[in-house]
């Protein structure tokens, strides 16, 4: 399906939310270096988790109000609130104020915001594509971001440590810019039958509604070994911006990249990481659509266990080296993990998922990464009791498991699949 063909909605999305990724991808991967350093690896492990706890209720909620009152309203609503999260935050990191706790609380808010747009955004892509080009659609989306993952730390490695405040200035200026883009050129998607204007009830009658709205989805065995075996996988890809981060700033020496005559590059530290994170997103910019379009020709359980077992080798291989060169190398292997799922997940999360549901089911699967991303800060922690060729062993065994758990979940799926197909006359 081609970017012409497209709705316009998806049009209008993929160009603005592009300038909020650039933007974003200038600071974001410096943030677990930048919160380690103003707090200590303790605390700064323990805070994040903190963070995403919030993160988590927000992103059930958020797929149930894209369901209830509209996917456009909660992206502008969410858009809004991430540019004033990161307005505040660049406040408390300007010449005239600094408070690393307010630039916290403001990191908090703005992933509570990121956490409300997303199910909302993923709804509305299945509300507006055809099943048959869900796949390549949500790969074009993936190939956006991760552009915007190569761009942005390229910048931010040369602005951040003197401009911190400048570049947060400009994520806040992107956010507003994005939120009205979406408040005058999109249209509303949800099927207008589930949308509800308002609610009357108490704060905490929504709350114990919502509870009980994915208790339903809690029955659905196969979509919860889904959402756990996302939960343990996660906790290796979610080390590239924290434990990663801080792994190369301490271990990695000056090297030398290139060398020719009297000219050389060296790298160490916040340079080398920079250099992985802009390999790991030029690589998905490059490769997400091409990788998407060869794991179709499979099915979807060697891919989604085999994504976990690359991912396992990959994290204990990150812990047994301090060379550039074998960091540049490990960083495309984990980089293929991600790209064999990054297309098909979502179509298959769209399979499982009942219409009328559909936004709350993207919100549950959106635990993994919430869910994930609250107890992946304990890898910071953990480096603290044990070594981090130990913490790197423990991560790529979650990462085995996870492949376990999918191979279960393959076969519910299946024996479901094949159930549904001889009820039909």
């Amino acid at each position: 399906m081609r970017i012409r063909d497209w709705d316009r909605n998806l049009k209008v999305r993929l160009f603005s939310e592009a300038l909020m990724n650039v933007t974003f991808w200038m600071f974001f991967p410096f943030m677990a270096i930048y919160f380690t350093e103003s707090f200590g690896k303790d605390n700064a492990g323990l805070l994040l988790i903190f963070s995403q706890i919030f993160s988590v209720l927000a992103s059930l909620m958020g797929g149930y109000y894209a369901d209830r009152f509209g996917r456009k309203r909660m992206m502008v609503l969410a858009a809004y609130g991430q540019g004033v999260a990161f307005f505040m935050f660049a406040f408390a990191s300007s010449p005239w104020f600094t408070s690393p706790l307010v630039g916290f609380i403001c990191f908090t808010f703005a992933g509570i915001c990121g956490s409300f747009y997303w199910p909302a955004s993923q709804a509305m892509i299945a509300d507006v594509v055809p099943e048959e080009h869900r796949s390549s659609v949500f790969a074009v989306f993936y190939t956006s971001i991760n552009i915007a993952v190569v761009v942005g730390p390229i910048i931010g490695g040369m602005f951040y440590a003197d401009y911190r405040f400048e570049l947060l200035l400009a994520v806040a200026l992107s956010g507003f810019a994005l939120a009205t883009l979406l408040a005058k050129w999109l249209r509303e998607t949800v099927p207008m039958e589930v949308v509800v204007e308002q609610y009357s009830g108490k704060w905490y009658k929504v709350i114990w509604k919502q509870v009980r709205q994915y208790g339903v989805i809690g029955r659905d065995r196969t979509f919860l070994l889904f959402i756990v075996a996302g939960i343990l996988v996660g906790q290796t890809f979610m080390q590239l911006d924290l434990l990663i981060p801080v792994y190369t700033k301490e271990v990695i020496d000056k090297q030398t990249l290139f060398s020719i005559g009297d000219w050389s590059i060296t790298l160490g530290g916040e340079k080398a990481f920079g250099l992985l994170i802009s390999e790991n997103g030029l690589l998905v910019a490059l490769l997400t659509v091409c990788v998407t379009r060869w794991m179709e020709r499979y099915q979807e359980r060697f891919v989604f266990v085999g994504s976990s077992i690359v991912y396992g080798v990959s994290i204990l291989l990150f812990g047994q080296t301090e060379s550039i060169w074998g960091l540049i190398f490990i960083m495309a292997l984990f980089t293929f993990a991600e790209l064999m799922t990054a297309g098909i997940q979502q179509s298959f999360i769209s399979k499982l998922a009942p219409e009328e549901m559909r936004g709350q089911y993207f919100a549950a699967a959106s635990l993994r990464w919430t869910i994930g991303r609250t107890i992946a800060p304990f890898s910071i922690t953990a480096t603290l009791w044990m070594s981090y060729q130990w913490t790197f062993f423990l991560l790529s065994l979650l990462a085995f498991v996870s492949a376990f758990l999918y191979v279960i979940m393959f076969q519910r799926f299946e024996k479901q699949r094949a159930k549904r197909v001889g009820m039909q006359p």
